[in-house]
């Protein structure tokens, strides 16, 4: 396995300007990441302040007592009880069989930076991924891509719940979630690891009481030795420990909600779109009812909090009392969910991705009003998996790497089209073409007005044919030359699939399948450095 870096930007402006930390966007964070002292001034900012250790510890343990706690994660559950330890975190949606490659990178990004700043500050440095449970979106979760044929493939698992249910109270059909299971493997085809991969995961899906479980069994299973631990955003004892801080996000809702605007505002004037879409009324929490998450907002008019089209209703103290009695009613949205984790993790750093680089850098002012600092935003390590198939096919058609990892293969092979064609003859039919266009012009202005629509139709015809024949003859060719065209295509699937980065779209368990479970402890072995380029890795 080899380790190559490549300058790539970003998938988005403002990430991309981020990653070379360039004004404006390095000064919508309070940490320069450029800086080599930004960790230790980090850490000298989390002894300024407390944290819940022992009840997260706790919560933390009960919730992984059923994913098993090895050693690894015993020692992290007491690592994270310490008055002088860190978390480098990060998290993601519960993705049926992890969801794309990205998951598993931000998962490789946060031990991999725990291991060295914990061996760089000489403090406990706890790796930890919070599951997104409290998510509704149930369709961003449902699904994997695959091959079918020589077609990318999108294979849902079901269209699911019309309501916005959690992912952490969405209970799988484990039979029908087996089968799906069975039918996305059929696409990777049976290895020597095949078997034993399809046996954990059936035994995974037997043991899960929801789609967070069923998410959180393949995780556990993948980093326990690394010591990584799990949290669910949708716990009910996490809403415990987050019952105060809701309390002030009510109180201060007004404040937080207009710093939100006023950092917007600010970016604006350097035309960053906004990524972050609420109401100037936003309250910034939702109200889970057991079926449906509610977003609630101020309504000026009832002097209290209400739902979309009034779906629900609060005073003020009543959501207050909720926050203190039932806090599992309560979840966090885009804005709050960062405070609630600043408030909750002594965060040495926060792994993100473009898109949450980009939302964050709108609640800087959201952060100051409730006296916090931002963690510093570490980029998480964008990768491309290289098999040795398609570095054959690489080298073979004399393509440049980064070109391919950049841009995909569509001008290539456009130009090997181009070199293959009957211009002779594509150049025939244009002419034919042509020459009917300026005929029927004539024809076209000599009869009646009642046989235009008849001429119109017919030139039609002729023009559809030559199209049908047009078509038939690239077909012809594209048979004739299906061996080369067919390599332009295979390594455009495999490393920009649609035209979008490789880890947005395949799944690891193409990989798993494929070369074993080792492959994440040889991922893991790799020397990444945290410096913004695009990790290349020949497996």
């Amino acid at each position: 396995m080899e380790l190559e870096n490549f300058s790539i930007p970003a998938t988005n402006r403002f990430a991309s300007l981020y990653l070379e930390q360039k004004p404006p966007v390095k000064d919508f964070f309070h940490y320069d990441i450029m800086d080599s002292s930004f960790f230790q001034r980090r850490v000298e900012d989390l002894q300024k302040r407390t944290f819940p250790r022992e009840q997260l510890a706790d919560c933390i343990r009960s919730f992984m007592e059923k994913f098993g706690i090895t050693p690894e994660i015993h020692r992290s559950l007491q690592k994270l009880r310490q008055e002088n330890a860190a978390v480098v975190i990060g998290g993601q949606q519960a993705g049926l069989l992890t969801g794309p490659l990205y998951t598993i990178h931000k998962l490789i990004s946060i031990i991999k930076l725990a291991q060295m700043q914990e061996e760089a500050l000489h403090i406990p440095v706890v790796p930890v991924f919070w599951i997104a449970g409290e998510d509704h979106d149930y369709l961003e979760v449902n699904h994997v891509f695959t091959v079918c044929g020589r077609s990318l493939k999108k294979l849902n698992y079901t269209e699911g719940p019309l309501q916005k249910k959690m992912i952490s109270d969405t209970k799988p059909d484990r039979a029908h979630l087996k089968k799906w299971i069975h039918k996305v493997f059929e696409t990777f085809g049976e290895t020597k690891h095949t078997k034993k991969v399809l046996a954990q995961l059936e035994k995974f899906v037997d043991q899960s009481e929801s789609l967070t479980d069923a998410f959180a069994f393949i995780v556990h299973d993948l980093f326990h030795e690394y010591g990584v631990l799990l949290i669910d955003s949708a716990d009910p004892r996490l809403r415990e420990i987050e019952a105060p801080f809701f309390v002030r996000i009510i109180r201060e809702y007004e404040t937080i909600t207009a710093a939100v605007f006023a950092q917007q505002e600010k970016m604006a004037k350097f035309e960053f779109p906004k990524a972050i879409d609420i109401s100037r009324r936003a309250l910034n929490l939702f109200y889970y009812d057991g079926t449906e998450r509610i977003l609630l907002e101020y309504d000026p008019e009832q002097g209290g909090f209400t739902g979309k089209n009034g779906s629900v209703f609060f005073t003020k103290e009543q959501l207050l009392e909720i926050s203190r009695q039932t806090p599992e009613r309560l979840s966090n949205n885009v804005v709050t969910r960062p405070l609630m984790q600043e408030w909750l993790f002594p965060s040495l750093a926060f792994i993100g991705g473009p898109g949450e680089i980009a939302y964050w850098g709108e609640l800087k002012q959201a952060f100051e009003k409730i006296g916090f600092l931002m963690p510093p935003l570490v980029p998480r390590l964008n990768i491309t998996l290289l098999e040795r198939s398609i570095q054959r096919d690489i080298k073979e058609l004399g393509l440049e790497i980064e070109q391919v990892l950049k841009h995909g293969t569509a001008e290539e092979r456009q130009a090997y089209w181009n070199s293959v064609k009957d211009e002779n003859l594509d150049a025939l039919i244009s002419e034919t073409e042509a020459m009917l266009e300026t005929q029927y012009d004539a024809i076209l202005s000599a009869v009646s007005k009642g046989l235009e629509p008849l001429a119109r139709k017919n030139l039609n015809f002729h023009l559809n044919q030559l199209a049908f024949l047009q078509r038939k003859i690239n077909e012809d060719i594209e048979r004739k030359h299906d061996v080369m065209l067919e390599k332009y295509a295979r390594i455009e699937r495999a490393l920009r699939p649609d035209g979008i980065p490789q880890e947005r779209v395949w799944n690891i368990f193409y990989f798993l399948n494929k070369y074993g479970k080792d492959l994440i402890r040889d991922l893991l072995s790799l020397p990444y450095t945290f410096d913004g380029t695009h990790k290349l890795v020949k497996i």
